[in-house]
């Protein structure tokens, strides 16, 4: 445990050495350490968020200790148990599994260190909803994924009008994300007289391999589907080759907004995402963890979010790709 922490202090900012505790700059100001654990480094959208959590570091003189997931659940959780034993002013978690990241938030509240959750609930989606931030928390700085899923089902019903039959490619299982960008699909698309019927789930594990493994298998089960709502770019690109490779016609709609789902947008191989901002995110995500720490805002379990816009051929312009 303790040589995994010292391979991770060669990715601390603006120091030789890590340092668990608050010290003091040349002018006086006090210089906070705040570690970091990425739910896996490899995959684009968490490194753009660590990319943007490093920028802001920099600019307000922040050290950060970054640890990588890589994925696993039970990683993360050493990885946790790393950072309070050099009790840093504060934690950045990404979580890998909303429902163990409960554990990991008691035991850092236990430490005394102020954390703030990134990217994802902690916490059962199925019972306790997104803005109902987990106790203990500083805040849940993250996309309004209810919102973003509302509005993926309003380009659907611009693109399936009146509704049909609707194919749901999901992301991983554990993701608080795979019930929460559902939850508002439904009810938007009505709202805009489009009712889809559901006639196949599958996992697409966020990556384009599985996803478009998924897409033909649903395909092939029901081939008259209208639509399939893939809950990222990356799934939708995958499900758009089986599409193309079968002749169907039936529309895509993704959310996210990287280069690979605004190219396909632009291509028409998919009808519309929704356009999220990682490197923002992350930025912001270490912006409300440090005004914490400095006593600028001391208000816990807040809900922090920004604008994510639905984007068609219509107004690529409105979602420049972070990811």
């Amino acid at each position: 445990m303790k040589k995994a922490f010292l391979a991770a202090t060669a990715l601390v900012l603006g120091a030789t050495a890590c340092g668990g505790s608050t010290s003091a700059s040349g002018d006086g100001k006090k210089e906070y350490t705040i570690g970091v654990s990425n739910l896996g480094l490899s995959f684009p959208f968490p490194a753009a968020i660590g990319k943007g959590i490093k920028e802001e570091a920099a600019r307000l003189g922040v050290r950060i200790v970054e640890l990588d997931a890589q994925g696993k659940a039970d990683k993360q959780s050493n990885d946790i148990q790393d950072l309070i034993a050099q009790q840093p002013d504060g934690v950045l978690i990404l979580p890998v599994d909303s429902g163990v990241a409960q554990g990991l938030a008691d035991r850092l509240k236990a430490a005394n260190i102020p954390t703030v959750a990134v990217a994802s609930q902690v916490g059962d989606p199925k019972q306790r909803q997104l803005k109902d931030v987990y106790p203990g928390l500083v805040a849940l700085v993250t996309q309004d994924e209810y919102a973003a899923g509302g509005k993926a089902g309003e380009i659907a019903a611009s693109v399936v009008p009146g509704g049909g039959k609707m194919a749901i490619v999901e992301g991983q299982a554990g993701f608080a994300e795979v019930v929460q960008r559902y939850q508002e699909f439904p009810g938007s698309a009505a709202a805009k007289g489009a009712t889809y019927q559901v006639v196949a789930r599958q996992p697409g594990d966020w990556v384009q391999d599985k996803a478009q493994s998924a897409c033909q298998n649903m395909l092939s089960s029901n081939p008259d589907t209208q639509l399939f709502y893939a809950q990222s770019d990356d799934m939708a690109a995958g499900c758009a080759k089986a599409v193309a490779a079968a002749g169907s016609k039936a529309k895509i709609v993704g959310i996210g907004g990287s280069k690979l789902g605004i190219d396909a947008v632009k291509s028409g191989a998919i009808a519309g995402t929704v356009c999220y901002k990682p490197e923002d995110l992350g930025r912001l995500a270490l912006t409300t963890l440090h005004q914490h720490l400095t006593g600028q805002k001391k208000q816990d379990a807040a809900f922090v979010t920004y604008d994510t816009p639905a984007i068609t051929k219509d107004n690529l312009a409105d979602c420049t790709p972070q990811w």
